[in-house]
């Protein structure tokens, strides 16, 4: 709790305490917490002297918010129609199958989370998918096996 305190305050600090700081104050403890806790939201509130429902409102809205934890690799998939079109409902699939999860899910080892997401701005390549903050598009099931790979190994690497 001390240190969620102090991450908000940090980001009250630099950002400022007017409505106008909410936003880039989430996304900044999203980005060291990987979501927003409920004290997160309290203290939020207290820097900012709104309400912790505003807060919860402005962090439930938004795609790129969370409000429970999640992987070390956030997978958003994009669902448009033109995605779909193009083998997004695929792209899914096989990430299931070689995460051995479902959407909205996060693996056990709490590595990975998959997502769907609204456009990603990538219409023209897709379907697309976005890794934290890596675009990946024009995807095919065995493209999206090698990629996926790829991070393992980074995991794997790392260890």
């Amino acid at each position: 709790m001390a240190e969620v305190k102090q991450l908000v305050k940090g980001l009250a600090d630099q950002h400022g305490r007017s409505m106008e700081s909410l936003l880039p104050i989430l996304q900044g403890v999203v980005k060291e917490e990987h979501h927003v806790s409920e004290d997160a939201m309290v203290e939020i509130a207290k820097e900012l002297n709104i309400s912790a429902a505003q807060v919860y409102g402005t962090a439930t809205f938004y795609s790129f918010l969370h409000t429970k934890p999640l992987g070390k690799y956030v997978i958003r998939v994009c669902k448009t129609i033109t995605c779909m079109m193009h083998g997004k409902n695929q792209i899914i699939k096989e990430l299931e199958s070689v995460l051995k999860i479902k959407l909205g899910e996060t693996t056990h080892d709490r590595k990975f989370t998959i997502l769907e997401t609204n456009c990603l701005g990538q219409c023209h390549k897709g379907p697309a998918m976005l890794i934290n903050d890596e675009p990946y598009t024009e995807l095919t099931p065995e493209k999206v096996r090698e990629i996926i790979m790829k991070y393992k190994q980074l995991e794997i690497n790392a260890n």
